[in-house]
């Protein structure tokens, strides 16, 4: 949870001094809110670098599994712990509008996405296991065969770009309701819990590929400085390396699409006056 926070406090610093020196007059803001995930079937290879010894019987394998499904998961029963706000599937927003009508902006977008392989589903496997080649229907079988989540987690982390447009708004200027809509890209930054022939290792961090896709959907601004955001998100994800028995011990890379539904509440105010 401490990497999470201190993760926050900085971009929330840098975003501050990259726009600290303009002259235009905008609005900066951060947010905080949770999301479920939806993911296309993929194609997950896995392979070891090294051999590896698993319960004293040494192994090598290169294969790979064909249109395995998954879910999330997405834990809000942690959310009334304060302790545990970071459990479930949390995003945070810290963004700028460049100008007074706000109509353009950049925003740094992060959302604690959970990726979870359904266990005991039939699956295609193809490759070889210590030299064995084969090509059949496999269940996926977490004590005896495999078992991978992306679950601390898939973590998406995008640069995005920013267009609304104001619907509604009061006469006071204090309230408005509008459409916004975010395109982006970045990178992946997983932590892998993986179970291969019984062995089970919860891997480190590790920048392990690439992002891209569009966030759309309603944005309210009331009482000035409160905002809420409800938005959809549609994104490819490609793991090009990620880390599943250690590093050097094996590593897994695999692409699916990924659409989200997210809440986010946050704050805003002007830089400058």
């Amino acid at each position: 949870m401490q990497k999470k926070i201190y993760a926050i406090i900085f971009s929330l610093i840098l975003i501050n001094q990259c726009f600290s020196q303009t002259k235009e007059k905008g609005n900066f803001y951060f947010g905080w809110g949770y999301n479920r995930n939806w993911y296309s079937k993929s194609d997950i290879r896995l392979q070891n670098n090294n051999p590896q010894i698993i319960n004293g019987k040494e192994y090598t394998y290169d294969f790979t599994v064909y249109n395995a499904t998954a879910s999330d998961r997405p834990d809000f029963d942690k959310i009334k712990d304060v302790a545990n706000i970071t459990v479930p599937q949390f995003g945070f927003r810290v963004g700028y509008f460049f100008n007074n009508k706000n109509d353009f902006g950049v925003e740094l977008n992060y959302d604690h996405a959970k990726y979870v392989v359904n266990n005991y589903q039939k699956v295609r496997v193809k490759g070889q296991i210590n030299g064995d080649y084969f090509d059949k229907d496999t269940i996926l079988d977490p004590d005896n065969f495999l078992h991978f989540e992306h679950t601390d987690g898939a973590n998406f982390w995008m640069i995005n770009f920013i267009k609304r447009w104001k619907l509604l708004e009061s006469n006071n200027k204090k309230n408005n309701l509008g459409l916004i809509v975010k395109p982006g890209f970045g990178i992946v930054y997983p932590r892998t819990d993986v179970t291969i022939f019984g062995n089970r290792i919860n891997n480190k961090w590790k920048v392990s590929g690439v992002i891209a896709g569009i966030e759309a959907g309603i944005r309210l601004e009331f009482l000035k400085n409160g905002f809420l955001e409800f938005t959809g998100k549609g994104a490819y994800a490609n793991y090009i390396n990620a880390i599943t028995q250690g590093k050097g011990y094996g590593k897994a890379s695999h692409k699916f699409w990924v659409a989200e539904a997210i809440l986010i509440i946050g704050y805003q105010f002007k830089l400058k006056k």
